[in-house]
């Protein structure tokens, strides 16, 4: 990649003095994809919740969703570093901050990034434990290094096998409250890791000439987006089964069972409203359902923790 870095390269950590304070932070926070972070940080707090009769100190709970953030903040970012060339072939994404220029790449932000993930680490393993710090660890190598360097533009696999990284953090949460990790913990890691595709293949389908463009192989762009649009539907069949599976188990109530069988309707009726007519506005319509679906689930995880 880069040359050890010196005074220079750091230099290009340094935000542009130009513009509304306001501005130059919004373009600095968006290099770490903290929407998605966010994201995913509360996949790990459900996978510390759905542990039954887990004992968990208030300040392990912040640790976790702390050292998850930044973990996948560092992932996003070395993302965002190392596709900063084909990002500024996508409308979607020309305007991040090392595609439009507005920041210059430099071995400063390898620095930053490996230090981000590095610290999210010990603090994981000193805190919680190591195995929790482990998967910590493994979901930002996923994204960051199998996906992105490995996976993206080699294969229409990229984003099933990539997926793992939401699966990874689930895993992180239940570990942090107990490191024997029970039939729960391994089944919502399973959901996370379904639930990426569809999820993704969604707005690919929206976006798919962007992708054509830019020469990345999402699913949609090899198989078009008719057997594309069949595929998310299926997938989500696969999803919405195995999100059900936990109904009954010791550890989930009458929230998760609600939660999974209604979010889970909700997608699979956009899903198959995409397979009937694959056209952007129902690509984005069931990409919007895939959100939904896992919040309401992470929201019902949450409920039965609250109520047992």
């Amino acid at each position: 990649m880069e040359h050890a870095p010196g005074p220079a390269s750091l230099a290009a950590v340094q935000v542009p003095a130009a513009g509304p304070a306001r501005a130059r932070w919004r373009l600095v926070l968006g290099i770490f994809k903290l929407r998605i972070g966010v994201l995913i940080m509360l996949t790990a707090l459900a996978g510390m919740a759905i542990v039954p009769h887990a004992s968990v100190a208030p300040w392990q709970v912040l640790v976790l969703a702390l050292s998850v953030l930044v973990a996948s903040a560092s992932a996003g970012a070395f993302n965002q570093y190392v596709e900063a060339d084909s990002d500024r072939l996508m409308a979607r994404t020309r305007q991040r901050a090392f595609a439009s220029g507005a920041l210059q790449r430099g071995a400063g932000w390898l620095v930053l990034i490996g230090g981000m993930l590095a610290a999210a680490v010990v603090v994981a393993g000193l805190a919680l434990n190591w195995l929790a710090a482990l998967f910590v660890l493994s979901g930002a190598l996923t994204y960051g290094l199998l996906y992105t360097l490995v996976l993206k533009r080699r294969t229409s696999w990229n984003i099933v096998i990539g997926g793992a990284a939401g699966s990874f953090a689930a895993l992180a949460g239940s570990a942090a409250a107990d490191p024997h990790l029970g039939p729960l913990a391994w089944l919502l890691a399973l959901v996370l890791l379904l639930w990426t595709p569809p999820h993704f293949w969604s707005l690919a389908i929206a976006t798919r000439e962007q992708y054509a463009a830019a020469g990345v192989p999402m699913l949609p762009v090899v198989v078009g987006p008719e057997r594309a649009a069949r595929i998310v539907f299926w997938s989500t069949v696969a999803l919405v089964t195995v999100a059900v599976m936990p109904i009954g188990l010791s550890g989930t109530g009458w929230a998760y069972g609600v939660a999974a069988i209604a979010g889970g309707a909700h997608f699979l009726r956009k899903a198959w409203a995409l397979a009937r007519e694959p056209v952007r506005e129902r690509a984005m319509s069931s990409f919007f359902a895939s959100m939904v679906q896992l919040s309401v689930l992470i929201v019902g995880i949450w409920i039965d923790a609250a109520l047992r």
